[in-house]
């Protein structure tokens, strides 16, 4: 699986196909599972709560929530891959010791967990994406276009999380990770109400986390428009990336090499 000459840059490849041939065989069931809690969420607040509340920006509230749910489904989906996942292959599972033993480095690896923990989010992100659809609430085919967002919303939760794997004695620090982090930016980014209703300083401070990025990106696509600033979010997103998969690369070889 792992043999053959790929050009270097394509040295992560065998390590996602590896990844993907695992996935496979529960795909159904990991897709259902990371459309469950979004959707609860989306419908119960959305239709429920919704109901109670006016239009936002010219759009229902359910219609408001959806996008920042697409946002949201792709965060987790890449955060859980880059943290559970890619600890159990690393730490319990020796996967990583396996693959280092083959012609492909470290950077191949982790890497291959980046995009791996990607395209899991770009599954999640996507059968949201289609559900809203079906119930109506995307405009137009802009929506396509959401598609690219995912996957620069999930590198760069999926860099952010591989820092973390590379620090963790045990799954049970993650959750500091989640409640420290994931909680509070799902709160100040826009995905539940809009963040001109925070204080002025939150918001700013909202405005700069990665998920803001991908909902000031996903939602206006969504209601049949082009992003105000797409550029700045899209270049906000890669910088984020390429600077925590560079601070991720550094942390891991320092502990594989303890």
């Amino acid at each position: 699986m792992l043999s053959g000459v790929q050009p270097p840059i394509f040295g992560w490849l065998p390590v996602w196909r590896r990844n993907f041939l695992v996935w496979k065989k529960l795909a159904l069931p990991s897709i259902l599972g990371n459309l469950a809690d979004p959707l609860i969420y989306m419908l119960g607040l959305g239709y429920g709560l919704g109901q109670m509340l006016p239009n936002i920006d010219g759009q229902s509230y359910v219609a408001f929530l959806a996008a920042g749910t697409v946002c949201a489904s792709t965060m987790n989906a890449a955060t859980f891959e880059s943290l559970y996942s890619a600890f159990s292959r690393m730490h319990v599972q020796k996967t990583w010791d396996a693959i280092l033993n083959t012609p492909l480095g470290l950077a191949d690896v982790v890497a291959g967990e980046l995009f791996w923990a990607a395209t899991k989010s770009l599954f999640s992100g996507a059968a949201i994406l289609v559900v809203v659809t079906a119930l109506g609430l995307t405009h137009g085919p802009m929506l396509l276009w959401a598609l690219p967002a995912i996957v620069l919303t999930g590198l760069a939760f999926a860099a952010l999380g591989l820092i973390w794997n590379a620090l963790a004695p045990s799954y049970d620090f993650f959750m500091y990770y989640f409640t420290l982090f994931i909680t509070p930016m799902t709160l100040i980014s826009g995905v539940f109400f809009p963040t001109d209703q925070l204080p002025g300083w939150l918001a700013a401070t909202g405005g700069w986390l990665p998920l803001a990025q991908g909902v000031q990106l996903v939602r206006p696509l969504l209601a049949g428009q082009i992003p105000a600033d797409a550029l700045t979010h899209i270049t906000a997103l890669v910088a984020m990336t390429a600077a925590a998969f560079t601070v991720a690369l550094h942390l891991t070889r320092r502990r594989l090499l303890k």
